[in-house]
């Protein structure tokens, strides 16, 4: 992309933010920029500058020929060097916060006859160390498609016979963000073969997919613009093994999903529902791009 693009590209992002769309937080789960109007109050009478300027930056978002890359980094290696020594360090990189919450919650005993979490995964930094290299994967008694959220949430549901936690509340931050913390370093493995191949193949063909009023694709960002800046931050291979992670843009954790509908909202596509199908498949198929890269929750990211 030329850098006159890209700087087009941004401020059609930058517009879309402040037009009125709904944000990316949790609040706004199951939101769509379709449901929008096109245009926003301030947009009116300028209606043509905007078309002019997404048709010629839609002109020059082309990915280039042959531009997989042999190597897929990691989201750290693009952050400054004080960033990353911020996130190595537990007694400065805020998402410990929710992590050491997680801890706590793993051994609470909760209301009635439910067994806590540590009653069955007694010495948890030893019996779960790894779990979260492995998701997402295809749970074999209903043959659905899990992350590390959906089994956490079928535990509290099935045996310990509480309501589940929900989407992007602070309780299920803060478990997944401890149980993906003991797996910190460990190398992901996820499959994709057998039962698991559909949904990667489902998350492949969303990467791919070109969405959305500015017609773009998680590809061509991911792949064809890796380095380049956008908004004032780097464009990563959109590895997903930090998440839950503490992005500055937030000032708290949020899952990956929580970054997949941000993704989705800037380029004015459907927000599908955090934990719903679309962004699970695609968590797949981020995953396997990572294979071998280690897990880093809870990471820090702008």
């Amino acid at each position: 992309m030329s850098f006159v693009g890209l700087r087009l590209f941004s401020a059609l992002i930058l517009r879309s933010r402040a037009s009125g769309v709904s944000k990316d937080g949790p609040e706004s789960a199951g939101a769509s920029f379709e449901t929008q109007a096109p245009l926003a109050p301030q947009d009116e009478g300028c209606g043509s500058r905007s078309a002019i300027a997404l048709i010629v930056a839609l002109a020059v978002v082309v990915l280039p020929a042959g531009s997989a890359l042999a190597e897929i980094k990691s989201g750290s290696d693009f952050l400054s060097p004080e960033l990353r020594r911020q996130q190595a360090d537990e007694t400065r990189n805020p998402g410990f916060f929710w992590v050491e919450q997680g801890r706590e919650l793993f051994t609470r005993k909760p209301v009635g006859d439910g067994r806590a979490c540590i009653g069955c995964h007694v010495e948890p930094q030893q019996s779960l160390r790894g779990a979260a290299t492995r998701y997402p994967q295809v749970d074999a008694a209903t043959g659905r498609l899990m992350n590390l959220e959906g089994r956490i949430e079928q535990c509290r549901v099935e045996r310990q016979a509480q309501p589940a936690f929900g989407y992007e509340t602070p309780d299920l931050l803060s478990l997944t963000a401890y149980l993906a913390s003991l797996s910190r370093g460990l190398p992901m493995q996820v499959t994709t073969e057998g039962p698991a191949k559909p949904f990667y193949e489902a998350g492949r063909a969303f990467f791919e997919r070109r969405q959305g009023q500015l017609n773009l694709s998680c590809q061509q960002c991911h792949d064809g613009l890796v380095g380049q800046k956008l908004r004032g931050d780097t464009i990563s291979h959109g590895a997903g093994t930090g998440y839950p992670a503490y992005r500055l843009e937030w000032n708290e954790v949020g899952s990956l999903h929580r970054r997949l509908r941000a993704c989705s909202l800037g380029v004015r596509a459907t927000q599908f529902e955090a934990g719903g199908p679309e962004y699970l498949a695609l968590e797949l198929f981020l995953a396997a791009r990572a294979r071998g890269l280690p897990v880093e929750t809870p990471a820090m990211r702008r």
